[in-house]
């Protein structure tokens, strides 16, 4: 007999027990790879992600509606016979019905324009501001109906955004406690005198002085006054 021992041959099902093994680690190996690759869970998880949308009410707060066709902006246009009609804001405008109203000591109105100087050929843009200063959150009426912007020279009312306005509408929002909000767009004064008899596209306006003459800018919303003037000079 040989010195060397012959090496032991495995039955058939050792054979298959090995192969199905490494059958079982190629699969899982794939299916690792593919949950790598595709990662299956963003999709539920972005449409499980709803994210709630700002109510009307924010949306509406972000921003002061602007003032239709008020005198000597922009666009001057005949009275309209309806003018004086509240026009009630649509669904989405969100009247504010749970919140208590704005108390007039707790909210700042400011009005604001877009310089200090004006020179010749130069219009005053016309804006306002107004903050909750309360700690508590408030409804207030920013709708057009309860902006007033007026310009006057010493005790001389110049110009009134109020004379030729048209179709103004209500718009009762939330101010959140220390919010602020701002017209979203300004109003443009065209340097001359206004009056409700001066809003057709033919009437003669009086133009205002210029040459370094002073004039103030006083704003009104929801029936609260600014407290201080803005002063502009005209050249």
């Amino acid at each position: 007999m040989s010195g060397a021992t012959g090496r032991r041959k495995h039955s058939p099902a050792v054979y298959r027990r090995r192969r199905l093994v490494l059958l079982i680690l190629l699969i899982v190996i794939a299916v690792a790879v593919w949950l790598v690759i595709a990662q299956p869970w963003r999709g539920s998880a972005s449409e499980n992600d709803t994210t709630t949308p700002p109510s009307a009410t924010q949306d509406a707060a972000s921003e002061l509606p602007v003032p239709d066709n008020a005198a000597g902006s922009s666009a001057v246009a005949n009275p309209d016979p309806s003018a004086s009609v509240i026009v009630e804001p649509a669904p989405e405008a969100s009247a504010v019905t749970t919140a208590e109203p704005c108390i007039a000591r707790d909210v700042k109105v400011e009005a604001l324009t877009d310089s200090d100087t004006y020179g010749s050929g130069q219009n005053p843009q016309l804006s306002m501001r107004v903050t909750n200063n309360g700690t508590e959150d408030c409804g207030l009426n920013v709708g057009t109906t309860t902006q007033v912007f007026t310009i006057t020279s010493g005790s001389d009312t110049w110009w009134r955004s109020t004379d030729c306005q048209t179709e103004p509408s209500d718009m009762v929002v939330l101010l959140a406690a220390g919010q602020t909000v701002t017209s979203a767009a300004p109003l443009t004064w065209d340097r001359t005198r206004s009056s409700v008899e001066s809003c057709g596209p033919d009437a003669s306006r009086q133009a205002a002085p210029g040459g370094g003459a002073t004039y103030r800018l006083d704003v009104e919303i929801g029936g609260i006054r600014s407290l201080e003037p803005k002063q502009i000079l005209l050249y």
